[in-house]
């Protein structure tokens, strides 16, 4: 794993023990967002004048917070080559998101981070990229998608095959098509089968079955595989039969954080506490832990 920097912090507004950037927040309503579902494009404030200093490694994550009401962790699920801003995504299932919802563009939230390990982009350079994700997990596959295509000679070609239930949960459906008319990248789309409507253009069946009929030669390839636990768990033995090697099959296991530094408890799988060792893992390292992401 490559070395993790450390959290940038403004020591000007530091809180207890805790370092708090101050962000403006600038919602994405428009095409492509689901209602279930918000991304948001952060700054730091203009005051601070400390964005350009700020930087993070895809695949990281941070805690975003709304004042008075609490903070949740989200991976930052933007490209580390985006300099005048970095964005995150989430849906909207308690307090602390509620809050975030309805913050309009100006307002200010906070932020702790970037924490965590990364995707190892450099170890990857030379190889066949394959993205699979399923609904909500899309954010943490984006960065790493639009970090790849933003160095596009330093890898080979690219696969994106992406589901969720319905035409309506998929996140970033408007980005897709965009990855798709870039050179050597082949993404397939699909919904599980009665959540298609009649405009659906992608494919209807589960995300391993529609993985295997792609028949993706993965012999020189590295896969990120994100998404509900069948969905990895059916999609793990599509990649091996494809030639893909177990060290080169990564995860996030982001959705399970809480406190995001090793103190609740909540992120442990066994004696791993994914906020601290994670939360990006190869397939090598998730066999030694107990099967419970």
């Amino acid at each position: 794993m490559p070395t993790i920097p450390p959290p940038v912090f403004h020591v000007t507004i530091i809180i207890a023990d805790h370092a708090r950037k101050h962000l403006h927040a600038e919602p994405d309503g428009g095409a492509g967002s689901h209602p279930a579902y918000r991304r948001c494009q952060v700054r730091e404030n203009p005051d601070a004048g400390a964005q350009e200093r700020f930087s993070f490694r895809v695949g990281q994550f941070g805690l975003f917070s709304a004042f008075g009401v609490g903070e949740s962790t989200f991976n930052i699920c933007s490209s580390s080559g985006w300099k005048d801003h970095f964005e995150f995504c989430f849906r909207n299932t308690g307090r602390v998101t509620e809050a975030l919802w309805r913050v309009e563009p100006g307002e200010t939230i906070g932020f702790r981070g970037p924490y965590g390990n990364s995707y190892p982009m450099e170890a990857w350079e030379g190889k066949d990229l394959v993205f699979v994700g399923g609904g909500i997990a899309m954010p943490p596959i984006r960065c790493a998608i639009w970090y790849a295509l933003e160095n596009r000679a330093k890898y080979g070609k690219i696969h994106v095959v992406y589901g969720a239930r319905t035409v309506g949960d998929l996140v970033f459906k408007d980005e897709l098509d965009t990855w798709a008319g870039h050179p050597d990248v082949n993404v397939l789309k699909t919904v599980d089968p009665g959540g298609q409507t009649p405009e659906w253009d992608g494919k209807v069946g589960f995300v391993p079955t529609v993985l295997k009929e792609a028949g993706i030669d993965c012999s020189n390839a590295v896969g990120l595989v994100i998404g509900p636990p069948v969905m990895i768990k059916f999609s793990l033995p599509v990649l091996a039969e494809g030639g893909m090697k177990d060290e080169n099959i990564y995860t996030s296991l982001e959705n399970r954080m809480k406190c995001g530094v090793g103190k609740c408890g909540r992120c442990n799988c066994g004696p791993v506490y994914v906020c601290k060792e994670g939360p990006v893992f190869a397939k090598t390292q998730m066999d030694a832990m107990p099967a419970d992401y």
